[in-house]
């Protein structure tokens, strides 16, 4: 896509808007420059409100979200016949066969009124790593979260003895309460808004400067009439 024609209709606009009056059109990388250091007063004031802003509604206005997990581990025999095997070792099938268990009983806990009656509108996920299941609860109360994981991992074990004729299930890690918000994140959002404050007001100079039709330097007129020069006054005063 062609930049120049965005631009002649952003020119095509000013020109309606400033009554046909003319106006400056040699935007460059100097001149730019040029532009944001004559306005820095007014690029950091705009930077450090937009900043402050975002800062203050991500503190205050944003509700923070705690994250706890715990975990269960899933094995496909019992501790009777694991006693059975040879020196009492784990074999690789015992691990597999451990791995399918954990992910079929995922699917049945997702979709257990024993499990999601405990959710407690909180944002549960349940997912396997081999053998070991790990379930995460967030939500914006962190005691309400580390009580629904413990939950679901006690009704767990219940629901697994129940449906399930052989294998076992147990905790390996309890949930415990957060102790920090994992969202929102100041620092970011601060930083988020440090940006945007950053190129919107260097933005708004530069437009400033493009619809500001006074005449600063002798180029302009050249530039906007396209006359020559012959002679300036100088300004005594300054």
């Amino acid at each position: 896509m062609n930049y120049n024609i965005y631009y002649c209709i952003f020119y095509c606009i000013f020109m309606l808007i400033l009554g046909g009056r003319v106006m400056p059109t040699n935007i460059t990388i100097q001149r730019i420059l040029v532009i944001v250091l004559q306005r820095i007063k007014f690029i950091i004031l705009l930077t450090l409100v937009c900043m402050l802003s975002f800062f203050l509604y991500s503190k205050f206005f944003i509700t923070p979200m705690y994250s706890t997990s715990a975990m269960l581990y899933v094995q496909n025999y019992n501790a009777k016949s694991q006693s059975n095997q040879e020196n009492g070792k784990i074999f690789s099938s015992d691990i597999s066969g451990s791995a399918s268990l954990a992910e079929a009983y995922i699917v049945f806990l997702n979709n257990s009124d024993s499990i999601t009656s405990l959710f407690n509108d909180c944002d549960v996920s349940i997912t396997n790593d081999s053998f070991f299941i790990t379930v995460t609860v967030s939500g914006s109360d962190p005691q309400t979260c580390a009580n629904v994981a413990n939950q679901i991992c006690e009704t767990a074990g219940d629901v697994f003895a129940d449906r399930f004729a052989y294998g076992q299930i147990g905790i390996v890690r309890s949930a415990q309460v957060p102790n920090a918000p994992y969202e929102p994140n100041n620092l970011k959002n601060a930083l988020i808004g440090l940006v945007i404050g950053l190129v919107a007001s260097v933005l708004i100079s530069i437009l400033l400067e493009l619809i500001d039709l006074t005449v600063k330097p002798d180029d302009d007129l050249q530039e906007m009439y396209d006359i020559p020069i012959f002679a300036e006054i100088p300004d005594f005063g300054n």
